[in-house]
């Protein structure tokens, strides 16, 4: 497995036989100073936590030019299947989505979710948190926009994820503190992965409380540059 951080949310998971892309914000994505098609290129998959545009991001565009399969809520599949996507695979909370080669676990959020329109929201279902499954491959969890909330002692004990993708900015999600006290009080992650920071004034400029509090912890912290790889 290999692991790419692309900025804010964004990733891209090399996986078996499949390339997938997590919340592809590029465009606009001023962390994402890369090759926009090297970032895209083979993607067979894009899983999207929730309709946020900042989450949504390319999805549109990558379809065009790779036919991936758009995996996320019913109602995010259902609004990018009217904006022209035709390969998509929805689920919603609690279900879990076959993928080919590993599948897809929605779990919950607590976080918003809907674009605008014509200077009107439109919902796009709940918010949710993302568990991928290979087998021979350790579990991931992308936890999405979120802040704590004590069910994720219950997401550890479904999935016993391995690998954590955890937002630290604040604001709109968990800051640093409280995401180190997720971590460190509902999950056994051999490594952690901060994001969903740096990206807007507003938020976190880094991941440096975040890597404070998880201090003496047996979880590695990876808080690589952005477009660096990581091999598990």
């Amino acid at each position: 497995m290999k692991i790419i951080w692309l900025g804010h949310s964004a990733f891209r998971v090399e996986l078996a036989k499949s390339v997938i892309l997590i919340d592809p914000f590029l465009t606009g994505n001023a962390r994402f100073t890369g090759d926009f098609a090297a970032a895209t290129r083979g993607v067979t998959h894009i899983l999207l936590t929730h309709g946020h545009d900042d989450h949504i991001g390319d999805a549109l565009r990558i379809v065009r030019d790779t036919d991936a399969e758009i995996v996320g809520n019913f109602e995010v599949c259902g609004f990018l299947s009217g904006q022209g996507a035709s390969n998509i695979n929805p689920g919603n909370t609690g279900g879990r989505i076959p993928c080919g080669d590993f599948s897809v676990s929605l779990t919950d959020a607590r976080h918003s979710a809907s674009t605008t329109i014509n200077g009107a929201p439109v919902y796009l279902g709940p918010a949710n948190g993302l568990v991928i499954e290979s087998p021979g491959h350790p579990t991931l969890y992308h936890m999405g926009d979120t802040g704590i909330f004590g069910d994720m002692a219950l997401i550890a004990e479904l999935y016993a994820p391995r690998i954590g993708m955890v937002p630290v900015g604040g604001r709109f999600t968990m800051d640093g503190a409280q995401a180190a006290l997720a971590v460190r009080k509902f999950f056994n992650f051999d490594t952690v992965i901060p994001c969903h920071y740096g990206t807007f004034d507003i938020i976190a400029p880094d991941a440096s409380a975040f890597v404070a509090a998880m201090q003496g912890t047996r979880t590695c912290v990876w808080a690589g540059g952005v477009g660096e790889g990581l091999e598990i």
